[in-house]
């Protein structure tokens, strides 16, 4: 048994307001988490998604797999994060963020997968339409 977790982040303009969506399941349980910021990157989001989603895991003795579209965030994960942190984060976008990313995944068993954003993928289309969303809500409360 394990939880998986889709992720996605949007950003309506680069920065902007942004958004994230984020869908857990478990079995049969399914649970939906969206929301934004103001002024952000896509990157950002899309980080963010995942670290919400990590914090939101009440069974932290199930292993995780996170799926997500954003090579950045992967990519960070699998094999940049290990040396940014011996480096103490030294010249590294988005610093606050990967530190709470340590701290989120902490003690967990994680694996992650890739999966093309905007190709049909169920979840990762429903993760995209909660962080679009979430953006634009936020983006016409500015107007």
């Amino acid at each position: 048994m394990r939880i998986t977790l889709y992720s996605d982040g949007s950003c309506l303009g680069n920065p902007g307001p942004g958004g994230y969506g984020i869908v857990l399941t478990m079995n049969k349980h399914r649970k939906e988490i969206s929301g934004s910021q103001k002024d952000t990157t896509n990157n950002q989001m899309e980080l963010l998604a995942v670290i919400i989603g990590l914090e939101s895991i009440k069974k932290r003795d199930l292993p995780i797999h996170i799926v997500s579209d954003s090579q950045y965030v992967l990519k960070a994960i699998n094999e940049w994060l290990a040396n940014w942190i011996k480096k103490d984060f030294a010249k590294v976008k988005n610093v606050d963020l990967w530190k709470r990313y340590v701290i989120a995944s902490s003690g967990l068993t994680i694996t992650t997968e890739w999966v093309k954003g905007h190709a049909g993928h169920e979840e990762n289309e429903v993760c995209d339409r909660l962080a679009f969303n979430a953006a634009t809500k936020l983006k016409e409360s500015l107007i």
